[in-house]
């Protein structure tokens, strides 16, 4: 079997590495150019297909008459898609004698589309997990051939999500492939009527509204967190970076929403119907630290309003 693989990020380097642990041939890989102006925190898939010695590409659009001769010439039995930031055509999609493959990062088919991972977070999931699918014109949308589950528990940040949704995709593949490559591997229809689609964020999607209920703004925050540009508020008009904050329980309060209640011995804000604490912070063109010891260097003081 030949396979003609594109992948990017940590999720598209273990599902390659596990895709070489079989005799099969990987004809091409094909990648993505680093962004200089992306926090790169995950392994690069250029340097495995090169450390095996295989043809690494990284065009800027994949989707030409170029590369779709290109890759006829290569005769893929699979075309797999492990985190490729391109929607493949159908041109290519067709080339695939056994069919073209996709790895999600979500239970299909709820989370469709764009950030699955980030926003599982936001809206305060208890599980997710990745699925791998057969590809269609329409994104995230094809045959189910398998999932792994991953539970989410309230300490889990961006980057800790996306280390365990890793590892499930490596055991998916390990286990899946030698079923795909035997023509054994099941074709689940998706049910539409249950599917829910997200698209992409930005960082201005980061911003903080103190009117919403203390364990979303925490969701926000660890959905947005490093890597990723952040959470952020105002304060005197300067961009306030939160890192990490805590959602504390429920207790009357008339203050209004992004009042500071407290900065000793913590730094909690006033959020709807609920505090949140303030653990580190970062304002904009300063370095990060405790809210604690920001409080006190920036000479925070209780009263005034985060907006």
């Amino acid at each position: 079997m030949r396979s003609v693989v594109f992948a990017y990020q940590d999720i598209g380097y273990v599902c390659l590495r596990e895709l070489l642990r079989f005799d099969d041939t990987v004809s091409a890989v094909i990648t993505h150019t680093d962004d200089p102006h992306e926090q790169i925190w995950f392994r690069s898939v250029r340097e495995l297909a090169s450390a095996h010695h295989l043809p690494v590409f990284a065009p800027e659009t994949v989707n030409t008459p170029e590369w779709v001769a290109r890759i006829h010439a290569w005769q893929p039995d699979f075309i797999f898609s492990f985190y490729y930031r391109q929607i493949l055509s159908p041109q290519i999609l067709a080339l695939a004698r056994h069919g073209a493959l996709n790895l999600h990062g979500s239970l299909l088919p709820r989370y469709r589309g764009r950030c699955p991972v980030n926003w599982v977070l936001i809206h305060g999931e208890r599980e997710t997990g990745v699925t791998l699918h057969y590809m269609e014109a329409k994104a995230d949308r094809g045959d189910i051939v398998a999932q792994r589950t991953v539970p989410i528990s309230d300490s889990d940040t961006v980057r800790t999500l996306y280390a365990a949704l890793a590892d499930a995709a490596a055991t998916l593949i390990r286990d899946t492939y030698p079923a795909l490559r035997a023509g054994r591997a099941p074709r689940i229809p998706q049910d539409h009527a249950a599917a829910t689609v997200f698209g992409g964020r930005r960082a201005a999607d980061g911003r903080i509204d103190w009117s919403q209920p203390a364990g979303s703004i925490h969701n926000l925050v660890r959905a947005v967190t490093h890597p990723y540009p952040g959470a952020f508020t105002t304060r005197e008009g300067r961009p306030l970076y939160v890192w990490e904050a805590a959602a504390l329980p429920p207790t009357p309060s008339m203050a209004p929403a992004g009042t500071v209640l407290s900065v000793s011995p913590t730094v909690t804000v006033q959020a709807g119907g609920a505090a949140v604490q303030l653990l580190r912070v970062q304002p904009e063109g300063d370095s990060e630290r405790a809210a604690t010891d920001w409080a006190q260097r920036h000479s925070v003081h209780k009263g005034e309003r985060l907006l």
